[in-house]
């Protein structure tokens, strides 16, 4: 696709005997948000981290902005800018949203994490901290210790992290995931927001989330894609019913 932000040719990944992505093509282009959905092990962890540079792929090829980035490594990617949301294990439990999205600035600029100090004072990295709290819906959260934020705070102060890189695009891995009702209705009319200014690939179960967000869908089964297109054409494919037949995921696992 020439408009392409973001292209995958053939990416083939196994661990043993079991296939993972086999061969796995798409695009992305510039301004869209495209969902990859697909039942419990279909490989999409997988290929999300091999879009990071967490794997390595054994073939195929990423291009990312007309380069190919199949062999660049995490940070190098995130120059560039691809992020990834929501990978993160572990925030900083003591201390405020604010310095958490001050030290993502900070490591961002090329600052080492040992400088933790200096991100709880900077003017410079904690203005550009606070819009993007901002824009995440956590303004007047500046100083709310993480420890007492909610699961779907931190998925929010997780997300202003990433966006704290200058990304070009994002990759959202299962943003959804643990949160009750209001709360997924608060992302999915963030996420609504960030796709007006932002490219975005997004793995996720809820298909309600999918379904209300996506301009295009891809369906990945044991590896393979075996359907991409419009979501009214993806909801009617029944291939692609077949495919989530009898998943109980009790969360928006059908798809309607």
């Amino acid at each position: 696709m020439a408009d392409a932000l973001l292209e995958i040719e053939g990416l083939t990944k196994r661990f043993g005997g079991v296939t993972a992505s086999d061969g796995v093509s798409l695009a992305v282009p510039q301004g869209e948000l495209h969902a990859v959905i697909g039942p419990n092990g279909a490989g999409k962890t997988t290929l999300i981290g091999q879009l990071t540079g967490e794997i390595v792929p054994d073939a195929g090829r990423i291009r990312f902005a007309s380069e190919d980035i199949t062999a660049l490594p995490v940070h190098e990617r995130s120059r560039r800018g691809l992020a990834r949301s929501f990978q993160i294990t572990s925030l900083f439990n003591d201390f405020t949203a604010l310095d958490n999205v001050a030290l993502a600035v900070q490591a961002h600029a090329g600052h080492s994490f040992q400088f933790w100090h200096d991100a709880r004072k900077d003017a410079a990295l904690r203005e550009p901290a606070r819009t993007m709290l901002a824009r995440v819906g956590l303004a007047g959260r500046d100083e709310a210790i993480v420890s007492n934020m909610s699961h779907g705070e931190h998925r929010q102060l997780e997300l202003a992290m990433a966006l704290a890189t200058g990304p070009r695009m994002l990759l959202l891995d299962e943003p959804m995931a643990g949160m009750g009702p209001e709360e997924s209705v608060r992302m999915i009319a963030l996420l609504r927001e960030l796709k007006r200014d932002l490219t975005i690939l997004l793995i996720e179960h809820d298909m309600d989330a999918v379904f209300a967000l996506a301009d295009r869908i891809s369906v990945l089964v044991y590896g393979r894609i075996i359907a991409s297109g419009a979501p009214a054409a993806i909801r009617a494919n029944e291939e692609v019913r077949r495919a989530y037949l009898g998943e109980q995921d009790g969360h928006g696992g059908g798809l309607g």
